[in-house]
């Protein structure tokens, strides 16, 4: 059903059942069907909880409760997350709260860089990904053939402006390595839709908007609750829609437009019909910044660095780039500036919320019973 995208608000309270009214509302069952496997593709930009950073527990767990409650079984239930240079998925699971609503559910949680990787000969006449991975291209063997659901966040992007449904499978379908992908990070996302198109019979994806992120994302944002779901079967509409709602054009989005000139889906919000909440007046007034990491890897990769590109980026002095942007992110940033900002959120309802997720699966399952009230 592509072109419509469906949007709620939420409270703590309800937001449970709220990913069930908005997934349906969206049609998924006419995009991911019970009798096939599913992977579950979660979002991870930091090891570490953020605000917005990366899929929220309560995401995780109504997105679940809904697809069971709607007959999938937990055997062909696949919750995955990669990693990159600097994140660890298996401790970010932890810190991220996303255990212990598994373990309520009864499902593993899959580190992808544990799983068997193959080339996958891919017909698509790619724009650039072929060319950064010249030797072929190598996914997860087990995203073959399966439907996946993104559960990405509303937020910025240093390196794509904003970021979402398209840019979480960046995280699934290449390795860890994948930041090579940034100097030509636009064509790169549209050979990501080209690449799902040909490896899944059924993409959809579930986009938590209830504490978003504005700034220098992924990481380093400035968080905003703002109470929203998403959910649609086209990546480039739901990404279009948060776009807007952000305060962005998303035709002027390269990423975006491309996509959308392509037939990948719809990116002009003048095609693409919402259902459920009125967010035509929406508008959050996010502005993109670029994090000092960030704004560091594009000196090098497009700016007055570009002549050490090779000796700084793809020799064995590249070991200098993951320590710099661990020691700027987790020893400088979030002790000094995302510490104070995290104390202020979990005095909200939103972190409150947070919080009982991380006192295991048996709070977890109260958690219809004794909600935090609502701001």
């Amino acid at each position: 059903m592509q072109g419509r995208v469906a949007v709620l608000k939420t409270r703590p309270e309800t937001v449970l059942e709220d990913y069930g009214e908005v997934m349906r509302l969206a049609g998924y069952r006419e995009t991911v069907s019970p009798g096939l496997d599913t992977v579950i593709k979660l979002n991870l930009s930091w090891t570490k909880y953020f605000p917005a950073c990366s899929s929220q527990p309560w995401q995780l767990d109504g997105v679940l409760q809904t697809l069971i409650e709607d007959g999938f079984s937990r055997e062909r239930l696949f919750p995955v997350e990669n990693k990159t240079v600097v994140t660890d998925p298996v401790q970010g699971a932890r810190d991220n709260h996303w255990m212990p609503v598994l373990e309520k559910h009864g499902l593993p949680f899959i580190p992808l860089p544990e799983v068997e990787w193959v080339r996958y000969p891919f017909k698509s006449e790619f724009l650039m990904v072929d060319k950064i991975f010249p030797g072929g291209i190598e996914i997860p063997r087990m995203f073959i053939g399966k439907q996946v659901i993104h559960l990405p966040t509303v937020k910025t992007h240093g390196h794509t402006t904003t970021t979402g449904a398209i840019k979480n499978s960046f995280g699934g379908l290449l390795k860890e390595v994948r930041h090579y992908a940034h100097k030509n990070i636009h064509e790169v996302m549209v050979d990501l839709m080209l690449m799902q198109r040909e490896i899944h019979p059924g993409v959809f994806a579930v986009m938590d908007g209830t504490v978003c992120g504005d700034g220098a994302g992924p990481r380093t944002m400035d968080p905003k609750i703002q109470n929203y779901l998403l959910a649609s079967a086209d990546s480039v509409a739901i990404d279009a829609i948060a776009a807007r709602m952000m305060g962005f054009d998303p035709m002027s989005i390269p990423y975006l437009r491309m996509c959308h000139e392509r037939g990948l889906g719809v990116g002009d919000p003048r095609q693409i019909e919402v259902v459920g909440a009125d967010v035509s007046g929406v508008n959050f007034h996010f502005k993109t910044k670029r994090s000092l990491v960030i704004f560091g890897d594009q000196l090098i990769r497009k700016g007055f660095l570009r002549p050490f590109e090779r000796l700084l980026l793809h020799s064995p002095l590249v070991a200098w780039a993951p320590f710099a942007s661990n020691l700027y992110h987790d020893h400088l940033w979030y002790p000094i500036a995302g510490k104070p900002i995290i104390r202020k959120f979990m005095k909200t309802a939103w972190g409150q919320l947070f919080q009982r997720y991380g006192q295991g699966a048996g709070d977890v399952k109260r958690l219809k019973t004794d909600a935090t009230p609502a701001d």
